[in-house]
């Protein structure tokens, strides 16, 4: 493996599934990374030819944003998926997400990623609180320096950083999808739904590997 190549794989350990919440190396997306000169090539795989285009469209995209700081050339191509020739044609011409899908497109990229990043906030931050909620602490006042240095915390921390909240020790751990804390009385409400959405994301994680695994080595198998 080339530096370059292995430059390229850890800088698309950043590029996270929108829904899932995870790197896209982590969960088998990459298939291959390939170095001709100064141009790198990377091959995307999904679970399903059916997975969303607007997650396929982002992943692909962010994966050559990234990758466009180590090469001059990137040509990122997503495999075996319904609209795999559109986001590739798109990907090629950095016509950009409303210019590959055109009318289709009906929320911008910034927006698409923000809903998401949401949602990653809200799971992280249920994640964080659950052995203080299983204590019974109170929750209502609690600091970030309250929390201890777990991947459940640095997790949270990664996904305030990603919307722009605080960071600092004295900030308030329960805040919403703005960064505003929440009332004491709606704590438990904001939790349960915070926690559906950890669940959500969570069984969709452990379906897509599953699927992921089904899908490629039964073609691995055969041939």
């Amino acid at each position: 493996m080339s530096s370059l190549v292995a430059k390229a794989r850890e800088a698309l350990n950043a590029v996270y599934d929108p829904e899932l919440d995870e790197p896209i190396t982590d969960l088998g997306f990459v298939h291959s990374i390939e170095q001709a000169g100064d141009e790198l090539t990377v091959h995307l795989r999904l679970p399903s030819s059916f997975c969303s285009p607007n997650f396929a469209y982002l992943m692909a995209s962010d994966a050559k944003d990234v990758l466009a700081e180590l090469a001059p050339r990137v040509t990122v191509v997503l495999d075996d998926h319904h609209d795999s020739d559109l986001i590739n044609r798109g990907l090629a011409a950095d016509a950009g997400y409303r210019g590959t899908f055109g009318d289709e497109a009906d929320t911008s990229l910034d927006e698409l990623r923000l809903t998401f990043r949401r949602k990653a906030h809200a799971a992280a931050m249920e994640r964080a609180l659950t052995p203080f909620a299983r204590e019974g602490a109170e929750l209502h006042g609690l600091v970030l320096g309250d929390l201890p240095d777990t991947q459940a915390t640095r997790a949270l921390l990664r996904r305030r950083e990603a919307l722009g909240f605080g960071t600092g020790p004295a900030e308030p751990v329960l805040v919403d999808e703005r960064g505003r804390p929440y009332p004491r009385e709606e704590i438990p409400l904001r939790l349960r739904f915070a926690r559906s959405i950890r669940i959500s994301i969570e069984g969709n994680a452990h379906f897509c590997r599953g699927l992921l695994r089904t899908r490629y080595d039964m073609k691995e198998q055969a041939s």
